[in-house]
């Protein structure tokens, strides 16, 4: 009977050799398979907490944002309106400058017009002067006035006042309308 035990057991024994490169990859498949089951089951019950901490986290993330976004904005939005009040306030400006402008440009006219007709009025007196009178009055007066004078004059008007002006004037005078 041994004996038939130790032939059964060397059959048996070869057998499992035989049969274990096809046998124990499936074992340790299923032994895989089954320790994954057991992971699986013990996260399943897990999951459900990490993904309401996940979801708590992902909210909390986003209502920070959320703030952040809106105090940016409510800062825009106060530089925005600062910057347009500091715009209304240099269009102001520019508008008064603009009056202040034509109001001087307006004065400044009224000043030429008037000076212009004191102007004529000397010039017309001038001429009914003698021409020795004329040079004594123009011998009293500034050199640029003798020439702006002398620019507005007649050709006739000037040549019979040259001989009672200053000499060196009238040599400015004459360049200065050759050059120009």
């Amino acid at each position: 009977m041994n004996q038939k035990k130790n032939i059964l057991s060397t059959f048996v024994l070869c057998g499992v050799i035989a049969l274990a490169p096809y046998w124990l990859p499936a074992v340790s498949t299923s032994s895989a398979a089954q320790n994954e089951t057991a992971k699986e089951s013990g996260l399943m019950s897990q999951q459900p907490v990490n993904a309401t901490r996940a979801a708590r986290d992902e909210k909390a993330l986003q209502d920070a944002r959320r703030r952040q976004l809106a105090e940016k904005e409510a800062a825009l939005a106060a530089k925005e309106q600062e910057l347009k009040k500091m715009s209304d306030k240099i269009e102001a400006q520019v508008k008064a400058l603009e009056e202040s402008k034509k109001r001087l440009d307006e004065s400044l006219k009224q000043k030429n017009m008037a000076l212009d007709e004191k102007r004529k009025r000397m010039l017309t007196l001038l001429k009914k002067m003698r021409p020795e009178q004329a040079g004594q009055f123009l011998a009293k007066m500034e050199d640029a006035a003798i020439i702006s004078i002398l620019n507005d004059l007649d050709n006739k008007r000037v040549l019979k006042l040259i001989p009672y002006i200053n000499q060196p004037l009238v040599l400015k005078w004459i360049k200065d309308n050759l050059n120009s």
